[in-house]
């Protein structure tokens, strides 16, 4: 599915002071106080701070992010609840975000002025509670956090991962239809429904069923009967309460359906109330999950066959971390984007501290036609925080060479020591890493899974097991069988990856300032020397370094920057040899394996989707990163543990079946289906 242009919202201030939306004709927030609405209307009317007590977990979903106070009100009463559930989700949809300056010129305006924390004449008493001087500071984390405005779903982190914000950007009808979650709390928000309809249509409506935990509540400061209708006809008793400031009365809500939704075999899934995790693979995919899972508050340990963390294809000096344009904003580039800006976000912060080798100052990606490039950015309004269209000229001031022809700039991009990145993830991650031990075998005993050696002795125990070993994943997943005589098993080719490693002294100067790419890659690296990338042959198993994949990497460093070296220097340059594991289109596995063959019915038709596959309970994958490992780890981890722990999914559920770890047994259940 294409995303759809993102258009920043407008923002002015009324003769009061009070921000409002000249596209829309309303306010933001009541002349008596945004954060003192926002603990009335949605956090009282939604019983809280009393309901997430003594929880886990606790799911918020708000219909209309706005300005971000809400989220300010609920966060600041989160982290002085001395009862507080041990994570907060909170997850909302803005179809028209602020840029970074509005927020910043906005939260100045309503958060830092005196007097702007306390309750108005005419407010509840005691709603400025959470009105308080940490407030701005909060805020200001927020924008130092605020992502690009791109049409996908942003996950930031907060309080050490214990507070996580999920933001859609785009339309909120799409959105809710497209996601994954179980709201305990929803806050209806957005512009009257007079003046925003859209935002209180029955599509909205309908689709908060799928999104409501048994136990959900629902609170608006409207009252208008398209609210409270949309509401009751879609299982929700209604009634009224009393409303903030100059508004009489409100509108509060209780999930409690006639007919509970059915779950999905996805949902089904999942282990909320699992103890303790065994991840098999210590390179970038089973450092990635094993951070996320212990996040998630699990004990995890890591099983690695080799005698260290990071000695396969994680083993290289460098890798890009780079979005990815394509015409068609295909589910390839929308992963690859929105996994991008989560790596980013995940891996700045160490290599800003030193504790990992990197620079993410940008990556150029050389193109042809600079005109269509910025005639695709201007349509789809993609902002230049993510990606630019740099002519020759500008991207050879940008690179320090004279690149041949024009280039995508990723700004937020750049590159990273992979092995050092993995050991420093799971150094600080709280898993437990256990080398030499390779698993032989999983085993069932009763709920519990047992990584077993080749004679039967046991590994490590656990609730569930995460298969990120690569390639080698297949041996023990039983997803790899056949459906019905059809090739429902994983399609995983397994290939050859030789790097060049050019010492200061053979670089032409001047070096390039940035990574180039373009069918094989350049990363200047803090000694002087060039990496330069990478070889790529299926099912090529030779260890040793070849002159002829030197050759070919000094060609793509002439081919991007005119660079040549004498074919003489071949043999004595170093380098390394690697193989990645990637799928026939290229995208990750991740999730729970389909069940064994032997327990499906093959004449199911709906088996034809991938949330509708069975699964093998307890039992996980993440691999099959390809050539974008980096890029990928970080968002498949995430969505690996979201999954497992069935709290809100960082992607929606059309990106879900574009690297689901069911999608082959799904699509030999479509070709059965045919047949």
């Amino acid at each position: 599915m294409k995303t759809a242009p993102i258009t920043p919202a407008t923002i002015a201030f009324d003769a009061e002071g009070v921000p409002h939306a000249p596209a829309f004709g309303d306010r933001y927030h009541s002349r008596a106080g945004a954060l003192a609405q926002a603990e009335h209307v949605f956090l009282r009317g939604n019983g809280l701070p009393q309901r997430w007590r003594g929880r886990p977990r606790f799911v918020i979903l708000e219909t209309g992010f706005g300005l971000g106070l809400s989220f300010l009100a609920t966060w600041a009463a989160w982290q002085r609840d001395p009862a507080r559930c041990d994570r907060l989700h909170y997850v909302a949809v803005e179809k028209h975000p602020p840029t970074r300056a509005d927020l910043a010129r906005v939260h100045a305006a309503v958060l830092d002025e005196p007097g702007a924390l306390g309750a108005a004449d005419g407010a509840p008493a005691g709603v400025s509670a959470v009105a308080s001087a940490e407030v701005p500071q909060l805020a200001a984390r927020l924008r130092a956090a605020w992502p690009p405005l791109t049409g996908d779903l942003h996950r930031l982190a907060f309080d050490h991962g214990r507070v996580e914000l999920l933001l859609a950007f785009g339309d909120a009808a799409a959105w809710l239809r497209r996601m994954q979650l179980q709201a305990d709390a929803i806050y209806l928000d957005g512009f009257a429904p007079e003046h925003n309809a859209e935002m209180w249509s029955d599509a909205v409506f309908a689709a908060l069923p799928a999104l409501s935990a048994p136990d959900a509540t629902a609170a608006t400061w409207s009252v208008a009967r398209t609210v409270r209708d949309g509401l009751a006809q879609h299982g929700f008793a209604v009634e009224r309460a009393p409303g903030f400031a100059a508004k009489r009365e409100m509108t509060v809500a209780r999930f409690a359906p006639r007919h509970r939704p059915a779950l999905h075999a996805r949902r089904q899934s999942a282990l909320p109330a699992a103890r303790d995790a065994i991840v098999i693979g210590a390179g970038l995919a089973g450092a990635a999950a094993a951070q996320a899972l212990v996040e998630q508050g699990l004990a995890v340990v890591v099983l690695e066959g080799g005698t260290a963390a990071a000695t396969g294809a994680s083993g290289n000096a460098a890798g890009l971390v780079r979005g990815l344009m394509s015409r068609d904003d295909g589910a390839h580039a929308r992963w690859h984007r929105a996994a991008a800006l989560e790596a980013q976000r995940q891996i700045a912060p160490s290599i800003s501290a030193g504790l990992v080798p990197g620079r993410l100052e940008g990556v150029l990606h050389l193109a042809d036609d600079v005109a269509e490039m910025r005639r695709r950015i201007a349509g789809a309004a993609w902002p230049a925080d993510y990606v630019q269209a740099l002519d020759a000229e500008a991207a050879a001031a940008a690179s320090g060479v004279k690149v041949v022809g024009a280039a995508w700039c990723f700004p937020g991009g750049g590159w990273v020591d992979p092995a050092a990145l993995v050991r420093h993830t799971l150094a600080v991650s709280g898993a437990e890493l256990r080398t030499a031990c390779r698993v032989a075998r999983l085993q069932r005993r009763g709920a519990r899974w047992i990584a077993c050696d080749e004679h039967g002795r046991p590994w490590a125990e656990a609730d569930l097991v995460v298969l990120a070993n690569a390639a080698d994943a297949a041996r023990l997943a039983p997803a790899v069988e056949p459906v019905a005589g059809q090739a429902g098993g994983w399609k995983i080719a397994r290939s050859r990856g030789q790097v060049t490693r050019l010492p200061a002294s053979l670089v032409a100067a001047p070096a390039p300032l940035l990574p180039l790419a373009r069918n094989g890659y350049i990363i200047p690296m803090p000694d002087g020397s060039l990496l330069c990338g990478a070889t790529q042959t299926v099912d090529d198993d030779e260890p040793a370094l070849r002159e002829a994949d030197h050759a070919h990497n000094l060609a793509v460093l002439a081919r991007l920057t005119g660079s040549a070296l004498s074919p003489t220097a071949l043999g004595s340059l170093a380098g390394r040899v690697g193989w990645r594991c990637h799928t026939d289109d290229r995208l990750p596995l991740v999730g729970a394996l389909p069940a064994g063959a032997d327990t499906i019915d093959a004449g199911v038709s709906r088996l034809a989707q991938p949330r509708h596959v069975p699964r093998e309970p307890g039992l996980f994958a993440l691999t099959a990163l390809g050539s974008r490992g980096i890029t990928s780890a970080a968002l498949g981890g995430r969505v690996l543990a979201a999954w497992i722990c069935g709290t809100p999914l960082p992607v929606d559920t059309d990106l879900l079946d574009a690297v689901d770890a069911g999608r082959y047994r799904a699509r030999a259940a479509r070709v059965h289906g045919r047949g």
